[in-house]
Protein backbone atom coordinates (compact mmCIF):
# COMPACT_ATOMS: atom_id res chain seq x y z
CA UNK A 1 0.00 0.00 0.00
CA UNK A 2 1.13 3.42 -0.64
CA UNK A 3 2.19 5.76 1.99
CA UNK A 4 -0.50 8.21 1.17
CA UNK A 5 -3.26 6.93 -1.29
CA UNK A 6 -4.26 9.54 -4.44
CA UNK A 7 -8.20 9.20 -3.36
CA UNK A 8 -10.52 8.19 -0.68
CA UNK A 9 -13.87 7.81 -2.12
CA UNK A 10 -16.61 7.25 0.97
CA UNK A 11 -20.17 5.28 0.23
CA UNK A 12 -20.10 2.40 -2.49
CA UNK A 13 -23.37 3.55 -4.22
CA UNK A 14 -23.09 3.63 -8.57
CA UNK A 15 -21.82 6.93 -8.17
CA UNK A 16 -18.87 6.37 -5.69
CA UNK A 17 -18.14 3.37 -7.09
CA UNK A 18 -18.23 5.52 -11.05
CA UNK A 19 -16.10 7.96 -9.52
CA UNK A 20 -13.46 4.94 -7.74
CA UNK A 21 -13.04 3.36 -11.13
CA UNK A 22 -12.60 6.47 -13.17
CA UNK A 23 -9.74 7.00 -11.03
CA UNK A 24 -8.24 4.03 -10.84
CA UNK A 25 -8.11 3.57 -14.57
CA UNK A 26 -6.06 6.86 -14.96
CA UNK A 27 -3.61 5.26 -12.96
CA UNK A 28 -4.30 6.42 -9.27
CA UNK A 29 -4.54 4.55 -5.49
CA UNK A 30 -8.32 4.79 -4.51
CA UNK A 31 -9.83 3.01 -1.87
CA UNK A 32 -13.52 3.15 -1.02
CA UNK A 33 -15.02 3.02 2.38
CA UNK A 34 -18.71 1.12 2.67
CA UNK A 35 -20.67 1.48 5.89
CA UNK A 36 -23.09 -1.69 4.60
CA UNK A 37 -22.44 -4.93 4.24
CA UNK A 38 -22.10 -4.84 0.42
CA UNK A 39 -22.03 -2.22 -2.12
CA UNK A 40 -24.86 -0.85 -3.73
CA UNK A 41 -26.45 2.06 -2.31
CA UNK A 42 -29.15 2.62 -4.22
CA UNK A 43 -28.84 -0.45 -6.38
CA UNK A 44 -29.19 -3.37 -4.91
CA UNK A 45 -31.07 -6.48 -4.95
CA UNK A 46 -31.81 -9.13 -1.38
CA UNK A 47 -34.17 -11.59 -0.66
CA UNK A 48 -36.65 -9.16 1.37
CA UNK A 49 -39.91 -11.53 1.67
CA UNK A 50 -39.43 -15.23 1.18
CA UNK A 51 -36.65 -17.58 0.25
CA UNK A 52 -35.75 -17.13 -3.79
CA UNK A 53 -37.73 -14.17 -4.40
CA UNK A 54 -35.39 -11.52 -5.12
CA UNK A 55 -36.12 -7.78 -5.06
CA UNK A 56 -34.49 -4.35 -5.30
CA UNK A 57 -35.29 -2.27 -2.24
CA UNK A 58 -34.91 0.77 -4.01
CA UNK A 59 -34.11 1.28 -7.63
CA UNK A 60 -35.57 -1.12 -10.04
CA UNK A 61 -35.72 0.11 -13.81
CA UNK A 62 -32.95 1.98 -15.19
CA UNK A 63 -33.68 3.89 -18.72
CA UNK A 64 -30.70 6.21 -17.23
CA UNK A 65 -28.74 3.38 -16.83
CA UNK A 66 -28.35 1.41 -19.92
CA UNK A 67 -28.64 5.59 -21.82
CA UNK A 68 -25.69 6.51 -18.91
CA UNK A 69 -22.47 8.00 -20.96
CA UNK A 70 -20.03 6.91 -17.70
CA UNK A 71 -21.46 3.23 -17.84
CA UNK A 72 -21.36 3.27 -22.04
CA UNK A 73 -17.23 4.12 -21.02
CA UNK A 74 -17.02 1.02 -18.77
CA UNK A 75 -16.97 -2.76 -20.24
CA UNK A 76 -19.49 -3.30 -17.76
CA UNK A 77 -20.92 -6.11 -19.74
CA UNK A 78 -17.64 -8.22 -19.33
CA UNK A 79 -18.18 -7.79 -15.49
CA UNK A 80 -21.64 -9.70 -15.55
CA UNK A 81 -24.38 -6.28 -16.25
CA UNK A 82 -26.77 -7.85 -18.53
CA UNK A 83 -29.69 -5.20 -19.86
CA UNK A 84 -33.10 -7.41 -20.33
CA UNK A 85 -35.43 -4.81 -22.23
CA UNK A 86 -39.78 -5.70 -21.67
CA UNK A 87 -41.84 -5.45 -24.77
CA UNK A 88 -43.41 -2.09 -23.05
CA UNK A 89 -40.92 0.21 -21.51
CA UNK A 90 -44.25 1.51 -19.50
CA UNK A 91 -48.07 1.06 -19.49
CA UNK A 92 -50.00 3.99 -18.05
CA UNK A 93 -53.74 2.15 -17.83
CA UNK A 94 -57.07 4.11 -17.25
CA UNK A 95 -60.11 3.04 -15.92
CA UNK A 96 -62.01 1.78 -18.80
CA UNK A 97 -59.50 -1.10 -19.62
CA UNK A 98 -57.46 1.07 -21.78
CA UNK A 99 -53.87 2.24 -21.46
CA UNK A 100 -51.03 4.82 -23.08
CA UNK A 101 -47.63 3.54 -23.12
CA UNK A 102 -43.92 4.07 -24.03
CA UNK A 103 -41.79 2.31 -26.34
CA UNK A 104 -39.26 2.16 -28.64
CA UNK A 105 -41.43 2.79 -31.19
CA UNK A 106 -42.86 6.11 -31.86
CA UNK A 107 -45.57 5.80 -33.74
CA UNK A 108 -46.99 2.74 -31.11
CA UNK A 109 -46.39 5.23 -28.34
CA UNK A 110 -48.30 8.42 -30.21
CA UNK A 111 -51.19 6.17 -31.40
CA UNK A 112 -52.14 4.98 -27.73
CA UNK A 113 -52.56 8.64 -26.76
CA UNK A 114 -55.25 8.84 -29.03
CA UNK A 115 -55.76 10.31 -32.83
CA UNK A 116 -55.88 14.10 -31.73
CA UNK A 117 -53.10 13.92 -29.79
CA UNK A 118 -50.76 11.29 -31.24
CA UNK A 119 -49.75 14.15 -34.16
CA UNK A 120 -48.81 16.64 -31.19
CA UNK A 121 -46.23 13.58 -29.26
CA UNK A 122 -44.98 13.24 -32.59
CA UNK A 123 -44.25 16.98 -32.95
CA UNK A 124 -42.61 17.09 -29.10
CA UNK A 125 -40.11 14.19 -29.69
CA UNK A 126 -39.23 14.58 -33.22
CA UNK A 127 -36.54 16.68 -33.11
CA UNK A 128 -34.40 14.77 -30.61
CA UNK A 129 -34.73 11.47 -31.79
CA UNK A 130 -31.16 9.65 -33.03
CA UNK A 131 -29.43 12.01 -30.79
CA UNK A 132 -29.32 10.34 -27.47
CA UNK A 133 -25.93 10.44 -27.47
CA UNK A 134 -24.91 14.00 -27.77
CA UNK A 135 -27.85 14.92 -25.28
CA UNK A 136 -27.34 12.77 -22.88
CA UNK A 137 -24.21 14.21 -22.44
CA UNK A 138 -25.21 17.81 -22.56
CA UNK A 139 -28.39 17.46 -20.28
CA UNK A 140 -26.51 15.14 -17.87
CA UNK A 141 -23.92 17.48 -16.60
CA UNK A 142 -23.83 20.47 -14.91
CA UNK A 143 -25.58 23.60 -17.03
CA UNK A 144 -22.87 25.48 -17.67
CA UNK A 145 -19.89 23.22 -17.39
CA UNK A 146 -18.20 24.05 -21.24
CA UNK A 147 -19.86 24.42 -24.67
CA UNK A 148 -22.61 21.98 -25.02
CA UNK A 149 -21.68 19.10 -28.05
CA UNK A 150 -24.94 20.21 -30.11
CA UNK A 151 -25.77 23.76 -29.43
CA UNK A 152 -28.62 23.45 -31.58
CA UNK A 153 -30.52 20.70 -29.84
CA UNK A 154 -29.36 21.66 -26.48
CA UNK A 155 -31.16 25.12 -27.15
CA UNK A 156 -34.28 23.43 -28.49
CA UNK A 157 -34.61 21.23 -25.69
CA UNK A 158 -33.89 23.53 -22.79
CA UNK A 159 -37.01 25.49 -24.12
CA UNK A 160 -39.15 22.77 -23.19
CA UNK A 161 -37.43 21.30 -20.69
CA UNK A 162 -37.29 24.71 -18.09
CA UNK A 163 -41.12 24.53 -18.41
CA UNK A 164 -43.47 22.86 -15.77
CA UNK A 165 -44.63 19.73 -17.16
CA UNK A 166 -48.74 21.14 -16.98
CA UNK A 167 -47.03 23.80 -18.97
CA UNK A 168 -45.68 21.73 -21.61
CA UNK A 169 -48.91 19.11 -21.68
CA UNK A 170 -51.03 21.98 -23.19
CA UNK A 171 -50.12 20.50 -26.07
CA UNK A 172 -52.41 17.81 -25.61
CA UNK A 173 -55.90 17.85 -25.64
CA UNK A 174 -56.58 14.73 -24.07
CA UNK A 175 -56.67 13.04 -20.45
CA UNK A 176 -54.35 9.76 -22.03
CA UNK A 177 -51.37 12.22 -23.06
CA UNK A 178 -51.62 14.72 -19.95
CA UNK A 179 -51.97 11.96 -17.31
CA UNK A 180 -49.03 9.49 -19.06
CA UNK A 181 -46.95 13.06 -19.24
CA UNK A 182 -47.86 14.00 -15.59
CA UNK A 183 -46.74 10.47 -14.48
CA UNK A 184 -43.55 10.84 -15.92
CA UNK A 185 -43.03 13.91 -14.18
CA UNK A 186 -44.00 12.69 -11.33
CA UNK A 187 -40.26 10.53 -10.78
CA UNK A 188 -38.92 13.97 -9.62
CA UNK A 189 -41.06 13.65 -5.82
CA UNK A 190 -42.06 17.33 -6.76
CA UNK A 191 -45.76 18.71 -8.22
CA UNK A 192 -45.77 18.56 -11.90
CA UNK A 193 -46.23 22.36 -11.94
CA UNK A 194 -42.62 22.93 -10.92
CA UNK A 195 -40.01 24.71 -12.74
CA UNK A 196 -38.11 21.95 -14.85
CA UNK A 197 -40.79 19.04 -14.68
CA UNK A 198 -41.94 19.17 -18.54
CA UNK A 199 -37.50 18.23 -18.75
CA UNK A 200 -37.61 15.25 -16.84
CA UNK A 201 -40.80 14.37 -18.20
CA UNK A 202 -39.46 14.52 -21.86
CA UNK A 203 -36.56 12.93 -20.88
CA UNK A 204 -37.64 10.02 -20.01
CA UNK A 205 -39.86 9.36 -22.93
CA UNK A 206 -36.65 9.99 -25.20
CA UNK A 207 -34.90 7.47 -23.01
CA UNK A 208 -37.92 4.65 -23.61
CA UNK A 209 -37.68 5.76 -27.10
CA UNK A 210 -34.08 5.67 -28.14
CA UNK A 211 -32.42 3.32 -25.13
CA UNK A 212 -35.83 1.70 -23.67
CA UNK A 213 -36.55 0.75 -19.87
CA UNK A 214 -34.58 -1.92 -19.11
CA UNK A 215 -33.85 -4.06 -15.84
CA UNK A 216 -30.68 -5.51 -15.17
CA UNK A 217 -30.43 -9.54 -15.07
CA UNK A 218 -30.67 -10.74 -11.51
CA UNK A 219 -31.89 -7.29 -10.43
CA UNK A 220 -29.89 -3.74 -9.28
CA UNK A 221 -27.25 -5.52 -7.49
CA UNK A 222 -25.54 -6.54 -10.99
CA UNK A 223 -25.33 -2.59 -11.48
CA UNK A 224 -23.31 -2.00 -8.63
CA UNK A 225 -21.47 -5.50 -8.63
CA UNK A 226 -20.42 -5.01 -12.43
CA UNK A 227 -19.00 -1.04 -11.47
CA UNK A 228 -17.13 -2.87 -8.22
CA UNK A 229 -15.66 -5.68 -10.32
CA UNK A 230 -14.28 -3.38 -12.66
CA UNK A 231 -12.79 -0.94 -9.84
CA UNK A 232 -11.34 -3.74 -8.51
CA UNK A 233 -9.91 -4.93 -12.15
CA UNK A 234 -8.07 -1.26 -12.01
CA UNK A 235 -6.29 -1.88 -8.54
CA UNK A 236 -9.31 -0.03 -6.59
CA UNK A 237 -9.60 -1.04 -2.94
CA UNK A 238 -13.39 -1.67 -1.75
CA UNK A 239 -14.17 -2.31 2.11
CA UNK A 240 -17.63 -2.57 3.30
CA UNK A 241 -18.49 -2.35 6.84
CA UNK A 242 -16.89 0.68 7.74
CA UNK A 243 -18.67 3.42 9.11
CA UNK A 244 -16.85 6.77 8.52
CA UNK A 245 -17.76 9.15 11.16
CA UNK A 246 -14.58 11.93 10.77
CA UNK A 247 -12.67 12.59 8.00
CA UNK A 248 -9.69 11.85 10.34
CA UNK A 249 -10.77 8.09 10.12
CA UNK A 250 -9.89 7.49 7.31
CA UNK A 251 -6.15 6.83 5.67
CA UNK A 252 -4.27 9.68 4.28
CA UNK A 253 -4.94 10.78 0.92
CA UNK A 254 -4.92 13.67 -1.50
CA UNK A 255 -8.33 13.70 -2.17
CA UNK A 256 -11.63 12.32 -0.43
CA UNK A 257 -14.85 11.87 -2.42
CA UNK A 258 -17.85 11.47 -0.42
CA UNK A 259 -21.26 9.65 -2.26
CA UNK A 260 -23.38 10.79 0.57
CA UNK A 261 -25.93 13.30 1.56
CA UNK A 262 -24.75 16.91 1.75
CA UNK A 263 -25.46 16.99 5.28
CA UNK A 264 -23.77 13.84 6.03
CA UNK A 265 -20.59 15.48 4.42
CA UNK A 266 -20.54 18.61 6.54
CA UNK A 267 -20.73 16.22 9.41
CA UNK A 268 -18.22 14.32 8.56
CA UNK A 269 -15.57 16.59 6.77
CA UNK A 270 -16.17 19.62 9.47
CA UNK A 271 -17.44 22.00 7.34
CA UNK A 272 -20.58 23.43 9.70
CA UNK A 273 -23.42 24.49 7.77
CA UNK A 274 -22.01 24.73 4.39
CA UNK A 275 -24.94 23.30 3.31
CA UNK A 276 -27.61 24.59 5.34
CA UNK A 277 -30.06 26.03 3.02
CA UNK A 278 -30.12 22.56 0.97
CA UNK A 279 -33.50 21.36 1.53
CA UNK A 280 -34.60 17.54 1.15
CA UNK A 281 -38.12 16.51 -0.11
CA UNK A 282 -40.55 14.21 -0.06
CA UNK A 283 -40.73 10.91 0.65
CA UNK A 284 -42.30 6.95 -0.50
CA UNK A 285 -43.54 4.06 0.82
CA UNK A 286 -42.34 1.04 -0.83
CA UNK A 287 -44.24 -2.28 -0.84
CA UNK A 288 -42.29 -5.45 -2.12
CA UNK A 289 -44.45 -8.09 -2.73
CA UNK A 290 -43.85 -11.81 -3.29
CA UNK A 291 -46.50 -12.91 -5.35
CA UNK A 292 -47.78 -16.38 -6.42
CA UNK A 293 -48.90 -15.62 -10.22
CA UNK A 294 -48.25 -12.33 -12.65
CA UNK A 295 -50.39 -9.11 -11.51
CA UNK A 296 -54.16 -9.23 -13.23
CA UNK A 297 -53.81 -6.36 -15.17
CA UNK A 298 -57.36 -5.19 -16.57
CA UNK A 299 -55.31 -3.42 -19.57
CA UNK A 300 -53.77 -5.90 -21.59
CA UNK A 301 -50.37 -3.50 -22.40
CA UNK A 302 -49.33 -3.32 -18.49
CA UNK A 303 -49.26 -6.95 -18.46
CA UNK A 304 -46.50 -6.71 -21.04
CA UNK A 305 -44.55 -3.37 -20.25
CA UNK A 306 -41.51 -4.07 -17.08
CA UNK A 307 -43.05 -0.67 -15.70
CA UNK A 308 -46.65 0.71 -14.68
CA UNK A 309 -47.63 3.97 -13.72
CA UNK A 310 -51.26 4.37 -11.70
CA UNK A 311 -52.54 7.57 -11.84
CA UNK A 312 -54.28 7.85 -14.24
CA UNK A 313 -55.32 11.48 -14.73
CA UNK A 314 -52.74 14.56 -14.66
CA UNK A 315 -55.27 16.01 -11.72
CA UNK A 316 -55.16 12.57 -9.34
CA UNK A 317 -51.22 12.53 -10.22
CA UNK A 318 -50.29 16.22 -9.30
CA UNK A 319 -53.11 15.98 -6.01
CA UNK A 320 -50.83 12.90 -4.87
CA UNK A 321 -47.81 14.63 -5.33
CA UNK A 322 -49.08 17.75 -3.79
CA UNK A 323 -50.09 15.78 -0.80
CA UNK A 324 -46.55 14.51 -0.19
CA UNK A 325 -44.98 18.10 -0.09
CA UNK A 326 -47.21 19.47 1.83
CA UNK A 327 -47.34 16.83 5.00
CA UNK A 328 -50.61 15.32 3.99
CA UNK A 329 -51.15 11.67 4.76
CA UNK A 330 -51.79 9.99 1.25
CA UNK A 331 -55.36 9.18 0.38
CA UNK A 332 -55.14 8.21 -3.59
CA UNK A 333 -51.64 7.86 -4.26
CA UNK A 334 -49.87 8.28 -7.80
CA UNK A 335 -48.16 4.61 -8.10
CA UNK A 336 -44.93 3.39 -9.77
CA UNK A 337 -44.85 -0.26 -9.85
CA UNK A 338 -41.95 -2.44 -12.00
CA UNK A 339 -42.59 -6.26 -12.72
CA UNK A 340 -39.00 -7.92 -13.03
CA UNK A 341 -39.98 -11.08 -13.16
CA UNK A 342 -42.06 -11.00 -16.11
CA UNK A 343 -38.84 -10.95 -18.15
CA UNK A 344 -36.59 -12.17 -16.04
CA UNK A 345 -37.01 -15.43 -13.89
CA UNK A 346 -34.18 -15.41 -12.53
CA UNK A 347 -35.68 -13.13 -10.02
CA UNK A 348 -38.61 -15.92 -8.28
CA UNK A 349 -39.20 -19.55 -8.22
CA UNK A 350 -40.68 -20.77 -11.02
CA UNK A 351 -44.40 -19.41 -12.29
CA UNK A 352 -44.10 -16.98 -8.98
CA UNK A 353 -43.28 -13.06 -9.53
CA UNK A 354 -41.54 -10.20 -7.64
CA UNK A 355 -43.60 -6.97 -7.50
CA UNK A 356 -42.26 -3.24 -7.05
CA UNK A 357 -44.68 -0.81 -5.84
CA UNK A 358 -44.43 2.81 -4.21
CA UNK A 359 -46.57 5.54 -3.52
CA UNK A 360 -45.90 8.99 -2.54
CA UNK A 361 -45.62 10.32 1.41
CA UNK A 362 -44.73 12.89 3.06
CA UNK A 363 -40.78 13.55 4.69
CA UNK A 364 -40.04 11.16 7.75
CA UNK A 365 -44.12 10.54 7.19
CA UNK A 366 -44.52 7.25 10.19
CA UNK A 367 -48.29 5.96 8.99
CA UNK A 368 -48.98 2.77 7.22
CA UNK A 369 -50.18 3.18 3.57
CA UNK A 370 -50.51 -0.32 2.30
CA UNK A 371 -54.17 -0.15 2.79
CA UNK A 372 -54.64 2.70 0.36
CA UNK A 373 -51.87 1.54 -2.32
CA UNK A 374 -53.45 -1.93 -2.72
CA UNK A 375 -57.08 -0.25 -3.24
CA UNK A 376 -55.29 1.77 -5.91
CA UNK A 377 -53.79 -1.74 -7.20
CA UNK A 378 -57.21 -3.56 -7.07
CA UNK A 379 -58.63 -0.80 -8.70
CA UNK A 380 -56.63 -1.48 -12.03
CA UNK A 381 -55.65 -5.21 -11.32
CA UNK A 382 -59.11 -6.71 -9.57
CA UNK A 383 -57.88 -10.02 -7.35
CA UNK A 384 -54.40 -8.52 -7.03
CA UNK A 385 -54.87 -9.37 -3.47
CA UNK A 386 -55.38 -13.15 -4.10
CA UNK A 387 -51.93 -13.70 -5.23
CA UNK A 388 -50.05 -11.78 -2.30
CA UNK A 389 -47.32 -14.46 -0.80
CA UNK A 390 -45.68 -12.10 1.71
CA UNK A 391 -44.79 -8.62 1.19
CA UNK A 392 -42.06 -6.43 2.31
CA UNK A 393 -43.19 -3.12 3.70
CA UNK A 394 -40.97 0.05 4.33
CA UNK A 395 -42.03 3.49 5.43
CA UNK A 396 -39.61 7.00 4.87
CA UNK A 397 -37.97 5.59 8.53
CA UNK A 398 -36.86 2.33 7.24
CA UNK A 399 -35.80 3.96 3.83
CA UNK A 400 -33.73 6.62 5.55
CA UNK A 401 -32.39 3.71 7.89
CA UNK A 402 -31.85 1.35 5.13
CA UNK A 403 -29.48 4.31 2.72
CA UNK A 404 -28.48 7.07 5.37
CA UNK A 405 -28.39 9.31 1.81
CA UNK A 406 -32.02 8.88 1.79
CA UNK A 407 -33.04 11.88 4.67
CA UNK A 408 -36.37 11.27 6.20
CA UNK A 409 -36.84 8.73 3.07
CA UNK A 410 -35.93 11.35 0.74
CA UNK A 411 -34.72 9.14 -2.19
CA UNK A 412 -33.92 11.74 -4.82
CA UNK A 413 -31.36 12.95 -1.56
CA UNK A 414 -32.55 17.02 -2.13
CA UNK A 415 -35.80 18.25 -3.26
CA UNK A 416 -36.71 19.04 -6.44
CA UNK A 417 -37.92 22.68 -5.58
CA UNK A 418 -37.44 26.42 -7.60
CA UNK A 419 -33.74 26.82 -8.61
CA UNK A 420 -32.33 23.34 -6.53
CA UNK A 421 -33.52 21.71 -9.38
CA UNK A 422 -30.91 22.58 -11.25
CA UNK A 423 -28.60 24.43 -8.70
CA UNK A 424 -27.20 21.58 -6.59
CA UNK A 425 -26.57 21.25 -4.09
CA UNK A 426 -25.49 24.93 -4.06
CA UNK A 427 -24.33 27.46 -6.15
CA UNK A 428 -21.25 27.08 -7.27
CA UNK A 429 -18.67 26.64 -10.73
CA UNK A 430 -17.78 23.45 -9.55
CA UNK A 431 -20.64 21.94 -7.65
CA UNK A 432 -18.63 18.74 -6.70
CA UNK A 433 -15.97 21.01 -5.18
CA UNK A 434 -16.23 22.16 -1.67
CA UNK A 435 -14.64 24.88 0.89
CA UNK A 436 -11.79 21.98 1.74
CA UNK A 437 -9.47 22.18 -0.81
CA UNK A 438 -9.21 18.48 -0.85
CA UNK A 439 -12.45 17.16 -0.02
CA UNK A 440 -15.71 16.49 -3.19
CA UNK A 441 -18.45 15.21 -2.88
CA UNK A 442 -20.61 12.83 -5.85
CA UNK A 443 -23.64 11.65 -4.89
CA UNK A 444 -27.24 12.41 -6.39
CA UNK A 445 -27.36 15.89 -4.87
CA UNK A 446 -24.90 17.00 -7.69
CA UNK A 447 -25.59 17.25 -10.94
CA UNK A 448 -27.18 15.96 -12.98
CA UNK A 449 -29.62 15.04 -10.11
CA UNK A 450 -30.93 10.86 -9.00
CA UNK A 451 -31.08 8.01 -10.96
CA UNK A 452 -28.46 5.10 -11.60
CA UNK A 453 -26.47 6.12 -14.42
CA UNK A 454 -23.11 7.21 -12.47
CA UNK A 455 -22.75 10.77 -14.24
CA UNK A 456 -22.53 12.85 -10.81
CA UNK A 457 -19.71 10.08 -9.91
CA UNK A 458 -18.08 11.09 -13.43
CA UNK A 459 -18.12 14.62 -13.34
CA UNK A 460 -16.82 14.41 -10.03
CA UNK A 461 -13.90 11.95 -10.71
CA UNK A 462 -12.86 14.78 -13.59
CA UNK A 463 -12.67 17.39 -11.13
CA UNK A 464 -10.74 15.49 -8.77
CA UNK A 465 -8.07 14.39 -11.41
CA UNK A 466 -7.68 17.88 -12.78
CA UNK A 467 -6.90 19.02 -8.82
CA UNK A 468 -4.64 15.69 -8.65
CA UNK A 469 -3.13 16.65 -12.55
CA UNK A 470 -2.33 19.96 -10.73
CA UNK A 471 -0.73 18.98 -7.45
CA UNK A 472 1.73 16.65 -8.93
CA UNK A 473 1.54 13.11 -10.35
CA UNK A 474 0.03 9.66 -9.13
CA UNK A 475 1.20 8.39 -5.57
CA UNK A 476 -0.20 5.19 -6.21
CA UNK A 477 0.38 2.74 -8.75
Amino acid sequence: MPSMLDAVVVGAGPNGLTAAAELARRGYAVEVFEAGRTVGGGARTEELTLPGFRHDPCSAVHPLGIGSPAFDAMPLARHGLEWIQPRLALAHPFPDGSAAVLSGSVGESAMSLGAHDAGAYRRLVAPFLGHWDTLARDFLRTPWDGLPRDPYRWARFGLDAIQPATLLSRRFGGEKARGLFAGLAAHAIAPTSGFATGGIALLFALAAHEKGWPVPRGGSQAISDALASYLREQGGVIRTGTEVKRLDELPPARAYIFDTSPTALARIAGLGNTYRGYRYGASCFKIDYALSGPVPWTAEEARLAGTVHLGPTAGEIDAALRAAVTGRDPEVPFLITSQPSLIDPTRAPEGKHVFWVYGHVPAGWEGDATEVIERQLERFAPGFRDLVLARAVTGPPQLAARNANYVDGDIGCGAFAGLQTVIRPKLARVPYATAHPAVFICSSATPPGPGVHGMSGHHAAKAVWRRLRESGPSRGR
